[in-house]
């Protein structure tokens, strides 16, 4: 017998009659011829999925992606943006160091404590699981740095702004200016070191400068301070003497007239009284000492804010050439 298909019905040749008989499928037939296409359309189906997922992107993870790219993007600007903040800090540090901390006599900050990091290897571990983990540990890694060297320079300018306030208020103490009106030099009479004693006529060491002036000259304080002592003094005759702070004293001798009171607080510049010719003196004059720590400075090298650096030079010249004191 032979069978012969005519689109979805099947007929079979029977000799005996010499006829095609229609044949009908049974049931069992039909499922696997069912199953057959089910599986074929299945199969078809998920190899359409499957190319259509590798091939296109669901609304889903296309979202994701675009938002992964601009995240990446972030980090690669802000990883920019941290770095020129690094090379600012470290100019501000340089001059933080080689400048500020120098004019204000600081400490140096060793460069182990300015560019330190934070410790621990596994410090960053959590994020190696993130999409592109090394972008995102590198800039990690840099705003911990830059946090930390923040509050390093921080903590630094704090200090300075210590110093600073404290050396406005030394400045202000220092004896930085002659004591009598004496800008043409023609007042210095004598100088610092071993000078002819004006009565014994033997060498002896000088503590301080002798300024010729006449009797009610006006002398001046020559820094912010306290007066501590106005009275007489052997051999200085009228004394006055004022605490600057910081270590500094003045004394002032052979004065005719006292114009400030122990305990008064007095400004530099201020009138403190008048030249005279008190105590163990050969002429009316100013006698001037500078005292440091308890021991006896030149007073010659403060005058810096009263005379230019000629002008300094002339008046050094001036007292060297006088080998007699005053007193």
């Amino acid at each position: 017998m032979k069978l012969f298909k005519s689109r979805k019905t099947y007929y079979l040749y029977n000799p005996n009659t010499l006829s095609y008989e229609r044949v009908y499928p049974s049931a069992k037939d039909r499922f696997f011829g069912v199953l057959r296409h089910l599986s074929i359309g299945i199969v078809i189906g998920v190899g359409i999925f499957f190319i259509f997922s590798r091939t296109f992107d669901s609304p889903v993870e296309s979202l994701l992606k675009k938002e992964n790219k601009l995240l990446q993007t972030q980090y690669e600007v802000l990883s920019l943006r941290l770095n020129n903040a690094l090379e600012v800090l470290d100019d501000i540090q340089q001059r933080d160091e080689n400048l500020y901390r120098a004019i204000f006599q600081a400490e140096s900050i060793p460069e182990s404590v300015r560019k330190s990091g934070f410790g621990g290897t596994n410090r960053y571990e959590h994020l190696m699981n993130l999409s592109n983990p090394e972008l995102v540990v590198s800039t990690t890694r840099k705003m911990d740095m830059l946090s930390k060297q923040l509050y390093v320079q921080s903590n630094s300018l704090e200090e300075l702004i210590t110093l600073g306030k404290n050396q406005e208020e030394r400045s202000k103490c220092i004896p930085a200016i002659q004591p009598i009106a004496n800008k043409d030099l023609k007042r210095t009479a004598s100088g610092y070191g071993v000078r002819i004693d004006p009565i014994y006529r033997t060498p002896r060491f000088h503590s301080g400068m002798d300024f010729s002036a006449k009797v009610g000259t006006e002398v001046y304080a020559t820094g912010d301070g306290v007066v501590t002592f106005a009275a007489w003094k052997q051999g200085y005759g009228n004394c006055l003497m004022i605490n600057h702070g910081h270590g500094f004293q003045t004394l002032y001798g052979h004065m005719s007239k006292f114009r400030a009171r122990v305990g008064q607080k007095v400004k530099r510049g201020e009138v403190i009284g008048e030249v005279g010719n008190t105590g163990k003196s050969t002429g009316p004059h100013l006698h001037y000492e500078v005292i440091v720590r308890g021991k006896h400075d030149n007073p010659s090298k403060y005058y810096y804010m009263d005379l230019t650096p000629e002008e300094y030079d002339r008046m050094i010249q001036i007292a060297e050439n006088h080998g007699q004191v005053m007193d």
